[in-house]
């Protein structure tokens, strides 16, 4: 029923994930010397970045992605976690601050208010909130572009999440340890209740599953449902809280290096 040997090859995701490979191996190599004459060549960011690259395809290209749209909504749900956190993660951190800085300086106004804490946890939340809603989710298992541009967006959206955590950016400072804790705890408040609902809902809500040839005879389409939020919910939980610990210990360690209890800085 699945050939584990098909991966997918439509030019719209290979062509995106391949020109974004080429621009970035371009700035990072040729066009370094006019951009950033003093930097070696990112060696650790680019690996970062390729990861990144990597794990898109994974979720969008393999088999695991047909499995994920036709058969199995807990498949789908663990490949729509995979862009949300380590590959949106990889990216970000894959992006040397020389080759950001200008573009942001040039639009600080702007920038400061899309990347504005607030701002990127309330569209991360509505957006993967949006994305599980039925009729959109039930769009895009239908339709080649919808799943194309949810995907695209549910990565924007991922990217823009984490960006005032991982950002190292001089023109516009990520939030102070206290603000990166707020901002997190916001988060995981607000996503709790959206995969809860996903999680204790007494129905099926997407046809497709309810429909599909059960590649798990022991999993209904309504416990594959289920296991989809718990996935949904404990996954998101796990590194939302962890990322949450491990900013509050940085920001404990910084604050006995310099002999004093901890405030926000």
């Amino acid at each position: 029923m699945i050939d584990w040997g098909s991966w997918r090859s439509e030019p719209i995701l290979v062509g995106a994930l391949v020109l974004l490979g080429w621009l970035y191996a371009l700035a990072t190599g040729p066009l370094r010397a006019r951009l950033a004459p003093w930097a070696p060549f990112p060696r650790r960011e680019a690996a970062r970045f390729g990861a990144g690259l990597g794990l898109l395809y994974l979720a969008w290209g393999s088999p695991l992605d047909l499995i994920g749209r036709y058969y199995l909504c807990s498949v789908h749900a663990a490949l729509d976690l995979l862009v949300l956190f380590p590959a949106a993660m990889l990216l970000l951190r894959g992006l040397p601050a020389w080759l950001t800085e200008p573009a942001l300086a040039r639009a600080r106004p702007a920038a400061r208010l899309l990347f504005h804490p607030v701002v990127a946890s309330l569209v991360f939340v509505l957006v993967v909130s949006g994305s599980y809603l039925p009729r959109p989710f039930e769009a895009a298992l239908r339709s080649d572009g919808w799943r194309a541009a949810q995907a695209a967006v549910l990565l924007a959206a991922a990217l823009l999440f984490w960006r005032p955590l991982l950002s190292r950016s001089a023109v516009l400072p990520p939030p102070g340890y206290g603000g990166r804790l707020a901002y997190l705890f916001a988060t995981e408040v607000s996503l709790t209740g959206v995969f809860t609902y996903i999680l204790m809902a007494e129905h099926g809500m997407y046809p497709t599953y309810e429909h599909a040839p059960r590649l798990v005879a022991a999993l209904t389409p309504y416990e594959d449902q289920v296991l989809a939020g718990v996935l949904l919910s404990a996954v998101s939980s796990v590194v939302l809280v962890g990322t949450l610990g491990l900013n509050f210990y940085r920001w404990y360690q910084a604050d006995q290096a310099l002999g004093r209890g901890p405030v926000n800085r």
